[in-house]
């Protein structure tokens, strides 16, 4: 569960008037909450406290996820036992939980301390225990270490957020409800009755100029290979010593990268390998003969990078 901009009698009417509606209202059912990282209920927590679809928030309105949706943003992003994930704005925390009872250890990030009081009596009456619910302000908190985030923000607060998201490991899963990461397009994007489901995986920053260490007989040089980089979407080229190839099949998913490198005589190289942000890379590489040798290359620079 998380904050969000939508009207209460309708999931959303226009994105100006969800805009509007959630810098114009008041925000000072928050006037008084203290940022914190205390698990236990904040001593500012009402224990009679009922939230109301379309309050006010920090940033943003609060209007719940339904069910269904939760169940199909955990579904895109395969959360499963042992998963850390982390839940931004979790309002009164049904993602989170939702992803507890799949065996994630859950945590869900929210502003206001009466929402993580209910987050927290909620997730007691869902017998639960591997979840729970922290009072801060998402930009100030670091969720570097989850392999699942999810989130129902709005867009521009999305974008503010993805420079973070960017730098988290790559493979790391993001699902959002409704709501777009900029011109970052999603991997996945699923309709439920009227709500979109959003799904992207941290791609590896691999774009740069590669030194490729590996050399078949024939080769009249090394390998160098120039990337760019838009996301999770690569161009390149390539030589091979003096020679110009010709680079294809470029793929990129998380750290999981793959190309084909095909010389002036047409013979094709399948490279494989695993990529992070520290400017390597390893894998495999099959030749023409089908013959598979490991390989690794070096960033040299990172132009085109994200």
């Amino acid at each position: 569960m998380a904050r969000v901009t939508a009207p209460v009698s309708k999931f959303m009417r226009s994105t100006f008037a969800l805009t509007l509606a959630a810098f114009l209202l008041p925000l000072a059912p928050q006037a008084q909450a203290q940022k914190g990282g205390a698990e236990g209920a904040p001593a500012a927590a009402k224990e009679s406290f009922e939230p109301q679809s379309g309050q006010a928030g920090k940033d943003v309105i609060w209007v719940p996820t339904p069910t269904e949706v939760v169940e199909a943003m955990l579904d895109m992003a395969s959360v499963k036992a042992g998963d850390k994930l982390v839940d931004l704005g979790s309002g009164d925390g049904r993602i989170a939980i939702a992803a507890a009872k799949r065996g994630a250890q859950a945590t869900g990030i929210e502003f206001n301390p009466d929402m993580v009081g209910l987050s927290q009596r909620n997730a007691a009456r869902a017998g639960v225990s591997n979840v729970k619910f922290v009072q801060g302000d998402i930009f100030a908190s670091d969720f570097s270490d989850a392999d699942v985030v999810t989130m129902y923000l709005l867009p521009v607060l999305n974008e503010r957020l993805r420079p973070q998201l960017l730098d988290m490991k790559p493979g790391t899963r993001l699902a959002s409800h409704q709501f777009p990461m900029g011109n970052w397009k999603p991997d996945a994007r699923q309709r439920i009755g009227g709500h979109d489901a959003l799904f992207w995986i941290v791609p590896a920053k691999v774009g740069g100029s590669w030194q490729v260490a590996y050399k078949p007989q024939q080769a009249s040089g090394e390998l160098r290979l120039d990337l760019k980089q838009e996301f999770q979407e690569l161009e390149g080229t390539a030589r091979w010593g003096s020679e110009q190839v010709q680079v294809s099949d470029l793929k990129l998913v998380g750290g999981d990268i793959g190309f084909t490198v095909s010389d002036s005589r047409g013979q094709a190289y399948k490279f494989k390998a695993k990529a992070g942000h520290d400017g390597r890379m390893s894998g495999t590489v099959v030749g023409p003969d089908g013959q598979s040798q490991p390989f690794t290359a070096t960033r040299t620079a990172t132009v085109g990078m994200l």
